[in-house]
């Protein structure tokens, strides 16, 4: 009975700790690391591992597939390597990396799909890249906007955690406008219901209605149309949103409305409902600095400091 236990110990011993808790190998130097995102939204992982003489660890990113793993030098010829070990991330082990190392492997179940958005929350705890397909232009990344244009992708340069939402395909809408003799379109991209759109050339702004909240709203607008800077109200309060050039002379702004309403975007000089706005909002992402403010309550309190001091000099003199 006692061999059996003995036994039993032993070959415990061997398959446990080998997966829990096995290490082996430095931790890798990458050169690269990215995901590709293809037109099918699936996606491939690529690490670019520089020369060493020693063993060395990879940690995976999460949702890695193990059987779709492939470990290759630079000229395509297949390395040897282990899977060595369920940390955070999970890993890999080469056991020879006498030349540049290239590990590629696939991800799954890594996006949400709410109607037309797909969301992506990915982290990997050194920098990293995220390379989309020809076919998406725009993203939110952490809810501010980046417009790709001809480079499609982005770079995490501190590594950590990232949200990333962009669209299926683009509900696009296009409303045309007349300000004075000139013509232009005024594009909104929102899977959110539009409806009440008008410009009023007199106050210099757009409104329209939204009916669902939480969703994206982005206005594409011709900067001569508004002029700017821009305030956004939503319900007679201002909101949050971010700036992003999308094009020469047109301007993107993204936000996303926390309730259903009226939304109306204005130049900020000629806004007549700025009365309405509380002290204590937060002023949008391209707005003055308030240093200039903060200098004039600095110097308010030396001036009170210094005539203290006068007052008590003044009388331990007498």
């Amino acid at each position: 009975m006692n061999k059996i236990v003995f036994l039993s110990l032993i070959i415990c011993t061997l398959i446990v700790i080998p997966v829990a808790n096995a290490q082996f190998g430095e931790p890798a130097y990458q050169k690269l690391t990215q995901l590709i995102i293809d037109e099918s939204e699936n996606i491939q992982a690529k690490h670019v591992i520089g020369f060493s003489n020693n063993p060395v660890t990879v940690n995976l990113f999460e949702g890695a597939i193990t059987d779709s793993i492939t470990v290759t030098n630079q000229d395509g010829k297949e390395l040897e390597f282990g899977i060595t070990g369920m940390s955070d991330y999970g890993s890999i082990t080469i056991f020879s990396a006498h030349e540049n190392t290239i590990v590629k492997y696939n991800l799954e179940n890594m996006f949400r799909q709410s109607d037309n958005l797909l969301t992506l929350n990915v982290g990997y705890p050194k920098p990293f890249s995220i390379v989309f397909s020809e076919k998406t232009e725009l993203i939110f990344l952490n809810d501010n906007i980046i417009q790709l244009g001809n480079k499609k992708g982005i770079s995490i340069n501190s590594g950590g955690y990232v949200n990333v939402d962009y669209y299926d395909k683009i509900p696009k809408i296009i409303e045309a406008v007349k300000w004075e003799e000139n013509k232009f379109d005024v594009e909104i991209i929102t899977d959110s219901k539009i409806f009440d759109f008008n410009f009023d050339q007199k106050s210099k702004n757009i409104s329209f209605q939204v009916n669902e909240e939480n969703k994206f709203v982005t206005v594409t607008i011709s900067e001569k149309l508004l002029g700017g800077p821009y305030v956004i109200l939503l319900n007679d309060e201002k909101i949050k949103y971010t700036k992003s050039v999308s094009k020469e002379n047109y301007v993107s702004l993204a936000m996303k409305p926390q309730a259903v309403g009226e939304i109306m975007i204005s130049n900020y000089e000629y806004n007549d409902g700025l009365s309405k706005i509380t002290s204590n909002d937060t002023l949008p992402v391209e707005s003055i600095s308030n240093n200039y403010f903060i200098w004039l309550v600095f110097a308010g309190v030396l001036i009170i400091v210094a005539i203290v001091v006068i007052i008590i000099m003044r009388k331990i003199k007498k």
